[in-house]
């Protein structure tokens, strides 16, 4: 599926915005530069840059450019950005291992009951993964997204290997909040196996409903963390 050019572009900008290469207050290249970077018309530039104003992210002023705004997300793998942004940012090779899927599923863990009792979709997307930062396994992910006009979610590969990316290149999907709980449990043999720990060894469980700009799509997340090596948290 061809990605519109200036949503590229859009994600370009926002990824350095979140990541911070872009600071509050600082100016986004010239509409000049950004043609001549994306070989991209004016009007499909003024397009990136206007999608950006209305998510917040920037402010454009006539004879002065496009101005980063205060950035809505903070770093950390308690934040809402996605694993792909917070570790690319960061100055450590992350790696992401799919497990299983995409495939087609229903959510009938217990767990995500008290989360579902608004949802209307019966039917979701599934994937599993496991997150390694340094060749150190640290996050096991299991998560749903509801099947509803995902065409070739199943059968194409992730943008970039980012699902958040994926979902707002392809589909127009931007994830923009987050519900989570945390809790410490004792690995069971699975799930020990995988983050290599010993059986009942502690770890950290996330429970998160993500909201996104579409009205009543929300995506699931069950998240196993080894914290042994590398502790989490809320900023970068």
């Amino acid at each position: 599926m061809k990605i519109p050019l200036y949503r590229q572009i859009q994600a370009h900008l926002k990824e350095k915005i979140t990541s911070g290469q872009f600071v509050e207050g600082s100016l986004l290249p010239s509409e000049n530069d950004l043609c001549a970077e994306f070989s991209a018309t004016r009007m499909t530039v003024r397009q990136a840059l206007n999608e950006l104003v209305k998510e917040g992210y920037i402010t454009r002023q006539h004879g002065k450019g496009s101005i980063v705004s205060a950035n809505r997300k903070s770093l950390g793998l308690l934040s809402l950005k996605g694993w792909t942004e917070v570790v690319g940012a960061s100055d450590r090779h992350g790696n992401t291992t799919i497990l299983e899927g995409p495939v087609l599923h229903t959510i009938t863990e217990p767990i995500f009951k008290h989360l579902l009792h608004q949802e209307f979709h019966t039917e979701f997307v599934f994937l599993k993964r496991l997150r390694s930062v340094e060749e150190f396994p640290m996050m096991l992910e299991e998560t749903y997204i509801p099947n509803e006009n995902l065409s070739g979610l199943t059968d194409e590969p992730l943008v970039d290997g980012s699902l958040f990316r994926t979902l707002f290149m392809r589909y127009q999907i931007d994830v923009n909040s987050m519900q989570q709980e945390v809790r410490a449990i004792a690995a069971s043999k699975e799930i020990a196996s995988l983050l290599k720990i010993k059986a009942k060894s502690p770890v950290l469980q996330i429970l998160r409903r993500y909201g996104t700009s579409k009205e009543g799509f929300y995506l699931y997340s069950l998240i196993y963390c080894n914290t042994e090596k590398y502790a989490i948290s809320s900023f970068n």
